[in-house]
């Protein structure tokens, strides 16, 4: 073999691999768009990773998928557009920053809105520098030229543009509605911001005496309410009972005293109260309660709101003003207990809802917001997905989610009461308290005062497939050539939050799906199955994985590691076992580049000069590109990967590189001269099928190889080859194979070393099966190592020796010496067992007529036949026993 210097390690190093490749791939501006008007666009917006802080490991899973799907279709001749960018995520970057200046003992109220907004923008900065260098590790090929931020100016012309729209066609309106509040952040959350746990409270029993002190019911002067929040008992401002509950008939239209006000209040009757839920009976708090409010605005009851915004109580709490809600919870108990109108304490563990952002327990608050009215685009979008412009969801069952959330959503809350974000284009007149809603503020600005508040960050993110291609400019070039979008990936976590509001607002502005599909995928969950959180201590930062394993390694188990719509457990086995299967590839590649001749090149000889194992590895590799390009295509990138390593571990590696080794040692130039081209080309054409999930070591493998190109990234994607495809090669080569695993197991059986010399009989009554061994005796010879190798029909095994039966053939390798025949018998009577079981599987599978009339026709008839070689494995195998026995 030829000793040609490679500058390849023996070991595989992804640190000195992936070294300087990124900003290589950037100077060379190879992730751009093509420019190539006849080629079919392909787009990909980059969900906009939150400017909160570094990416986690479902980013990188999230991102490594995107990568993967541009890639390929960049290298299949697409014309692709990746556009990168991300999100100022309001609540949660403000409520970042303020933890910050809270450390430095100073609110945001210190510093006032203006210079606020400043330090968040430094903090901006600071973050997204630390992301774009996270890309680079990942190897993420986006296009920064089109990087977009949702505060940038053309987003922020689009989410004006759209409020407005919305607001003038009567969809945004404002008005006063219960709504979730956030006492830390002090600012209200939409329903999906609200994050349900079981926290422990008490059902707690309270007298409300009738107004009338002569009045009885049941024998008592009182009524019996179980509240669980007397904190917010201030503000009742009714009891109520079904109408159609007899019990409670003759008090509709009594009054009790509200404790501890010495208030009157009215018992109502309304639908809303269950009758088999506690007493029948229940408090109404218009202003604290969502249920109460509704049925507030039925009776037209008073809405007494008795907290500030942080949640601590107000004037109209009384002598409870300036406590803490739970402070005053446990003042309000005990007044309640030493009046003697507390009956009783019962402990309860019960849902309550907390924010997603600051953990804090959340408020029913009356307020007055913005809202966008959600029924009618909602409507469009569920109408939408039953005609030809439907959203493909992968996995499909995600489709069911979308539309049972759309045919129940509530009106969207859009207004946030934070400084950070879009500031809402609504101005009021400081005399007249007109309400002017324009893109553009009124001329006359001295007299208008312009909302505070801002809008809810998935308000901008809804826009981001069609707002990053320039909309509102639908004359924009990369609008009318790359919208909408063809494939959005993120986890199927977030289709309430984005995926649907992305949804209804692109047919609404646009007219338009927003993406011809969206591929959902699941959760990365710490090895024992829990989800990685920062309390659990259970977080893996993926920098530091790629320190220790190299990107290549950590996007193959991503990519591989599961499939669409499931979770997956994150694992050191099994990124060590990916970091093993790239030191193979690297390793096989370092042998084939040192091998290659001066004149090699990746390129397929002429067919008369290829040997069996060279039409074996062309048609398994086309195969394999048939196959991985097919479940890329579903999204099945685990089936994919599979297929991959199949054919790089077994088939070209443990296989294809060790048969060459024949011909390379041999003397016949030309044929090494084709065994060096054909290596060549099927080690180009993995490092291409391989490129779009490890794309720094099949770069780094490629630019060491004979190619055409200044790089892999933009060299072409394998296709199909019919002429490659060779049926007869591949039963044939199975043959050799399983021929050369039979004896190979002969021997560690019998604890005979390649050093120890065997004989071998070959017997088949297939002439073309003799002819396949005949004709590769070379490679029998190289990998069995017998002393004599008959082959023939009527070849009749010596008594001592060990067999194995093969499709089509009986292998014995007489050892004298090393067999004992008792042994050999056992070894044989397992055999039987094991076809035996084999054949009885298939008869009962065949025999199932449900089975032979629903599966596929391929699928029957391959069952047919591996039933009918199990049942001649089976034959031979019982009389080679028989003869065994006989001989004992």
């Amino acid at each position: 073999m030829a000793d040609k210097q490679v500058d390849m390690p023996t070991k595989y190093d992804p640190t000195a691999v992936e070294a300087g490749r990124y900003q290589t791939w950037l100077d060379e501006d190879v992730f751009k768009p093509s420019g190539d008007k006849k080629a079919t666009p392909y787009s990909i917006v980059l969900p906009p990773p939150n400017v909160t802080g570094k990416l986690h490991l479902g980013h990188a899973w999230d991102t490594t998928l995107q990568d993967m799907i541009i890639r390929q279709k960049r290298m299949q001749g697409f014309d692709t557009l990746w556009v990168p960018g991300m999100d100022h995520a309001g609540i949660a970057t403000q409520a970042k920053v303020e933890a910050r200046l809270r450390e430095q003992g100073i609110t945001r109220y210190d510093l006032g809105r203006e210079k606020f907004v400043d330090k968040v923008w430094e903090w901006k900065d600071e973050y997204a520098a630390t992301i774009h260098k996270q890309w680079a590790k990942m190897g993420l090929s986006m296009d920064y030229s089109r990087e977009r931020f949702t505060l940038d100016d053309g987003l922020s012309d689009a989410v004006k543009k759209v409020f407005v729209t919305l607001y003038k066609k009567g969809l945004i309106y404002r008005g006063e509605y219960i709504i979730n509040w956030d006492p830390q952040a002090r600012t209200a959350l939409s329903d999906i911001e609200v994050i349900h746990q079981d926290d422990k409270g008490a059902f707690y029993h309270v007298k409300y005496p009738f107004a009338d002190p002569d009045y009885t019911f049941n024998g008592k002067h009182y009524i019996e309410i179980a509240t669980t929040r007397p904190e917010t008992m201030m503000g009742d401002t009714a009891v109520a009972v079904n109408p159609d509950d007899d019990r409670y008939k003759d008090l509709v239209g009594k009054e009790v005293i509200l404790p501890l006000a010495d208030r009157k209040i009215p018992i109502i009757a309304d639908q809303y109260v269950d009758i088999n839920f506690g007493t029948g009976m229940v408090k109404i708090t218009p202003a604290h309660d969502p249920n109460d409010f509704l049925v507030g605005n039925r009776h037209n009851l008073e809405r007494i709101n008795t907290m500030n915004e942080d949640a601590s109580m107000n004037e109209k709490a009384g002598k409870y003003a300036g406590m803490d809600r739970f402070d005053a919870r446990k003042a309000m108990v005990a007044d309640l207990d030493d009046q003697g109108l507390l009956l009783k304490v019962d402990p309860i563990v019960h849902s309550v809802g907390h924010s997603e952002r600051t953990g804090v327990q959340v408020e029913a608050r009356l307020s007055t917001q913005w809202f966008v009215k959600m029924k009618p685009l909602a409507e469009a979008a569920i109408k939408n997905q039953q005609g030809d412009d439907a959203v493909d969801f992968v996995p499909e069952r995600f489709e069911h989610t979308f539309t049972q959330w759309m045919e129940n959503v509530h009106d969207w809350v859009i207004s946030r009461q934070l400084w950070w974000g879009h500031r809402i284009p609504a101005w009021y007149n400081k005399k007249t308290g007109e309400v002017y809603v324009n893109e553009e503020a009124p001329k006359d600005i001295e007299n208008w005062e312009q909302d505070p508040d801002v809008l809810d960050t998935w308000f901008s993110s809804a826009l981001w497939p069609f707002s990053t291609m320039g909309w509102p400019n639908e004359d924009s070039a990369d609008f009318k050539r790359y919208f909408p979008t063809d494939t959005l990936v993120t986890g199927y976590d977030i289709i309430f939050f984005w995926v649907s509001r992305m949804i209804f607002q692109s047919l609404e502005f646009t007219g338009k799906r927003p993406f011809k599909h969206v591929l959902l995928h699941g959760l990365i969950r710490a090895e024992d199955g829990r989800k990685m959180s920062k309390s659990l201590g259970n977080g893996i930062d993926p920098m530091d994985v790629i320190d220790k394993y190299g990107a290549d390694a950590l996007r193959w188990f991503l990519s591989t590691g599961s499939t669409a719509g499931q979770d997956v457990r994150f694992s050191y086995d099994k990124m060590d076992a990916a970091w093993n299967f790239i030191n193979k590839i690297w390793n096989a590649s370092r042998f084939v580049i040192m091998n290659l001749g001066e004149n090699t090149q990746p390129v397929v000889p002429a067919a008369d000069k290829w040997d069996l194992t060279d039409k074996w590895i062309l048609s398994r590799l086309n195969d394999t590109v048939k196959h991985v390009t097919e479940m890329f295509d579903k999204f099945e990138f685990g089936e994919a990967g599979r297929s991959l390593y199949n054919f790089i571990w077994n088939d070209f590696c443990d296989w294809y590189i060790e048969m060459s080794k024949e011909v390379l040692n041999g003397d016949d130039a030309a044929a090494k001269a084709t065994k060096q081209d054909l290596l060549a080309y099927v080690l180009d054409q993995t490092l291409r099928l391989l490129q779009p999930i490890m794309p720094f070591v099949t770069e780094a493998i490629w630019q060491a190889m004979p190619h055409d190109g200044k790089s892999l990234v933009t060299a072409t994607y394998p296709v199909d080859h019919p002429e490659f495809d060779n049926a007869t090669a591949e039963t044939d080569m199975t043959s050799l194979i399983d021929l050369i695993k039979a004896v190979r197991n002969i021997r560690a059986e019998a604890n005979a070393p390649m050093s120890t010399p065997i004989d071998l009989q070959i017997k088949s009554s297939d002439a073309k099966l003799q002819h396949v061994f005949e004709t590769n005796r070379d490679y029998i010879d190289r990998f069995v190592h017998p002393k004599d190798l008959q082959i023939g029909a009527d070849l009749v095994a010596p008594k001592l020796a060990m067999t194995a039966v093969i499709t089509g053939a009986e292998v014995s390798v007489p050892l004298a010496e090393l067999v004992d025949l008792n042994d050999e018998a056992k070894r044989l009577d397992k055999e039987v067992a094991k076809f035996t079981s084999e054949v009885e599987r298939a008869t009962k599978k065949l025999g199932n007529e449900r089975f032979v009339a629903n599966a596929p026709e391929d699928v029957v008839n391959a069952e047919r036949e591996k039933q009918a070689d199990n049942e001649k494995k089976l034959a031979a195998t019982k009389q080679r026993l028989a003869d065994i026995k006989a001989q004992l």
